[in-house]
């Protein structure tokens, strides 16, 4: 753990932000840590991917121990998010410091602990470990990048018989935690226009229309009184597996006091098995330059998460529909349909989960929990269609009171390690069930 912890604040310190307007050069520096630190855990075969116009994605290869043992692929990235604020910060977000059990900086927890802990199961095995492994270090997950739709185009390369993808973690802190779905998210742009330029509100306010009011009568069809989505078509069942209370969910989202949660049913339900529809932005007068003038022009951008299972199309189809059919006061809409990203819901009960589960079990001393998430994570689907028979596994070692994108993001040294050995009560518990059963096969034949 000394090591690791080391290379984390090493890696951490390093302001490798792929975003527009950031300087490339602490990409790239990340990059050559990696591939260094690689090197000294014993992986001699290591490629680069270049893709156009996005940072280098790192390629790694150990082969196979044996020819009855299996491939595993382990995906993190080691780009992160802007810091944002910084005097929302307690030290600087590229200073890794010292908290209560673990360390804080910008993209310590999403997602370099993670990258230090595939390391980590490297480590333990001297860089040979009872799997294959193949090694994906992508560096341009948080802005986005071609290397998302990539796999398919090179299937071979990314073939495995699982994967895990370390961009998750615990529903909390020593909660050992499997993340089963990602919901799918759409964009939709609404829009209205009413009058050539704006008019005196006493001399024209209560005849011409104005064309913010028409926009917030279209946006409060979104909702019923519970604050439910409304829009019919979008998928949403029961959610059968763990969630938070709502006192930690209301601690997470940093809901004030008296104001209540939004929807009915599971937060679970509301979270992660059905919709939501949130406006992320407002096109209008703001309040300080408003003047007495009725609005001609208003336009919204609105993000849609879905369940797991529906189709981004049909899903964002239903969204455009339910806005077509408004017509609010009698003034048509302007609607114009944005980017798509699909949800994944992973198979579980194969020998891989069921190996993953008895190693959370091992390295956390507590039964395991299921989750699934509202975020997305678009490469899943490029690497499962890659790889269509691999099953895939979500877990790591952030937790989701890690401040993930947000100021004073941590990880917990506690996570990091049981995370690393978990990893490696894995690939113990999964190459030993694939001998088993290859041998047993050969045995029948």
């Amino acid at each position: 753990m000394d090591g690791l912890r080391d290379d984390l604040v090493r890696l951490a310190a390093i302001p490798s932000v792929a975003f527009p307007g950031f300087p490339g050069e602490p990409v790239r520096e990340a990059h050559d840590l990696l591939v260094g630190l690689l090197r000294e855990a014993g992986v001699e075969h290591i490629e680069r991917i270049d893709l156009p116009d996005t940072a280098p994605v790192i390629f790694a290869e150990i082969p196979p121990p044996s020819p009855d043992a299996p491939t595993v692929l382990l995906y993190s990235h080691y780009d992160v998010q802007p810091p944002g604020d910084e005097e929302s910060w307690h030290s600087p977000p590229f200073e890794p410091t010292p908290v209560e059990g673990g360390l804080r900086a910008r993209g310590i927890a999403d997602d370099k602990s993670n990258v230090i802990a595939h390391l980590g199961m490297l480590r333990a095995y001297e860089g040979r470990p009872p799997v294959g492994v193949k090694i994906v270090f992508e560096g341009q997950e948080e802005y986005g990048s071609p290397f998302d739709t990539y796999p398919p185009t090179d299937a071979e390369r990314f073939a495995c018989d699982a994967m895990v993808i370390a961009d998750l973690g615990n529903l909390r802190p020593g909660t050992p935690t499997l993340t089963t779905g990602l919901r799918g998210a759409a964009e939709v742009v609404v829009e209205v226009r009413t009058l050539e330029e704006p008019r005196h509100s006493g001399e024209f306010g209560g005849a011409a229309p104005d064309a913010l009011l028409v926009l917030v009568k279209a946006l409060a069809t979104l909702h019923d009184v519970h604050g439910d989505v409304a829009v019919e078509g979008l998928r949403r069942e029961e959610w059968g597996g763990a969630a938070y209370t709502e006192e930690e969910f209301r601690e997470l989202a940093g809901v004030r006091d008296g104001v209540p949660l939004v929807g009915s049913g599971s937060l679970g339900e509301r979270l992660w098995s059905g919709p939501a529809i949130t406006v992320i932005g407002l096109d209008a007068p703001s309040v300080d330059h408003a003047a007495s003038a009725v609005v001609p022009y208003a336009r919204a951008k609105l993000n849609l998460r879905f369940h797991p299972r529906q189709d981004p199309r049909e899903a964002q189809a239903r969204l455009v529909d339910h806005l077509n059919s408004l017509t609010p006061f009698g003034v048509p809409l302007i609607v114009t349909p944005g980017d798509t990203g699909p949800g994944y819901e992973a198979a579980t009960g194969g020998p891989a989960y069921r190996a993953a589960l008895a190693a959370l079990e091992e390295a956390w001393g507590a039964e395991p929990s299921y989750v699934a998430t509202g975020g997305s994570i678009p490469l899943v689907n490029g690497l499962a269609r890659a790889a269509p028979g691999a099953e895939v596994l979500l877990f790591g070692a952030q937790d989701s009171m890690c401040n993930l994108h947000a100021p004073n993001e941590r990880v917990l040294f506690s996570e990091l390690r049981n995370t690393v050995v978990a990893m490696c009560a894995f690939v113990e518990r999964y190459a030993a069930d694939f001998r088993g059963r290859s041998q047993g096969g050969a045995a029948g034949v």
